[in-house]
């Protein structure tokens, strides 16, 4: 039987747990924000890291907490979290993240999350206890975030080259440069206002579960908010500087121009999908992006091969990461 003080000490150790996937998701995902701007040379990469860790903390001050309540409140059943689900989760994410990140694999922070949530859910009481449109319209952004980064990427190198037909290339990559800046801000800010709140969204779930929160609630504790966007900050500043190489260099050759054109439809997409309150992976929609500017220049631009294996990490984020949260959940049975 848990005392109320080790119960106490039990969330604590959760949020915790949770700011550190947090912090994990903005080191993963630092390729996301700054892997362009990096490999066309607009910024050196301890530059690129500090401007992009800014616009994903001031994107606390953008958007709403659309996503923080799909994640929170539109997942799971009432009733169904409790800490035993909230850990197996975290676990299950954390653990994908660190492969991944390991082998230099871009895969999806955000649908490791979900996929240690439902893992967790099902170990615990079944399919029925989950959410099924939250589900759904999470796992349709799979496929549509990638799609929609590409045909915005490809739609703005058309864009642009329409636009600067009869500028010199020297003029070209010389207003890129500059503009790059914005596009990549732009592309920050994105990824820390959807990103950030997906672990609001958890801390949430597991506050409402506790009893520290009531479920009508509008939003989450201010503390939640600020602490989660700081964390992502963090990570991002420490920079996952392996996965920056697969996407800045080995998917596709990138100039200022197709920079800013990949990070331009990247940000779009982001804005969109966190507007509409759902939690898209920042790492399928850049790489989308990429690919798009690459096969609009002409398709041997792409390396497919490269491409095709990021492809595969997608497919296997979400069961690999909730096989593993199933396990670390029985496990938390046993331990408290």
């Amino acid at each position: 039987m848990q005392t109320a003080q080790t119960a106490l000490w039990i969330i604590i150790m959760l949020v915790m747990l949770a700011l550190a996937f947090d912090f994990m998701n903005g080191f993963h995902d630092a390729a996301n924000s700054i892997a362009t701007v990096v490999s066309t040379g607009v910024l050196k990469p301890g530059q690129a890291v500090l401007f992009a860790a800014f616009f994903n903390f001031v994107a606390i001050f953008v958007f709403h907490l659309s996503v923080a309540a799909t994640v929170g409140k539109g997942i799971v059943q009432p009733g169904v979290v409790d800490t035993h689900v909230v850990f197996g989760a975290l676990i299950g994410a954390i653990s994908w993240n660190l492969v991944t990140w390991y082998y230099g694999i871009p895969s999806s922070s955000s649908h490791a999350l979900i996929g240690g949530i439902v893992g967790a859910v099902l170990a615990k009481s079944g399919a029925g206890s989950l959410v099924s449109t939250g589900i759904l319209k999470t796992v349709a952004f799979i496929f549509v975030s990638p799609v929609l980064g590409f045909l915005l990427g490809s739609m703005m190198v058309v864009v642009v080259a329409w636009a600067f037909r009869r500028a010199t290339p020297s003029r070209v990559d010389r207003w890129f440069r500059r503009l790059q800046l914005v596009s990549a801000g732009a592309y920050s800010l994105g990824h820390g206002g959807n990103d950030a709140q997906k672990t609001i969204g958890i801390i949430w779930m597991l506050l409402i579960a506790t009893g520290y929160t009531a479920a009508s609630d509008a939003a989450p504790p201010l503390w939640t908010i600020i602490s989660c966007y700081a964390a992502i900050a963090a990570g991002t500043m420490f920079g996952g500087w392996r996965i920056v190489k697969t996407m800045g260099q080995k998917i596709t050759k990138l100039k200022p121009v197709g920079g800013f054109c990949a990070e331009t439809g990247g940000a779009i997409t982001l804005f969109l999908a966190t507007g509409l309150g759902i939690p898209v992976s920042t790492t399928h929609t850049i790489t989308g992006a990429i690919v798009g500017v690459g096969a609009t220049q002409r398709a041997s631009a792409v390396r497919w091969g490269v491409a095709g294996n990021i492809v595969w990490a997608w497919i296997f984020t979400i069961p690999a990461s909730a096989f593993v949260a199933a396990i670390a959940y029985w496990v938390s049975l046993q331990l408290f």
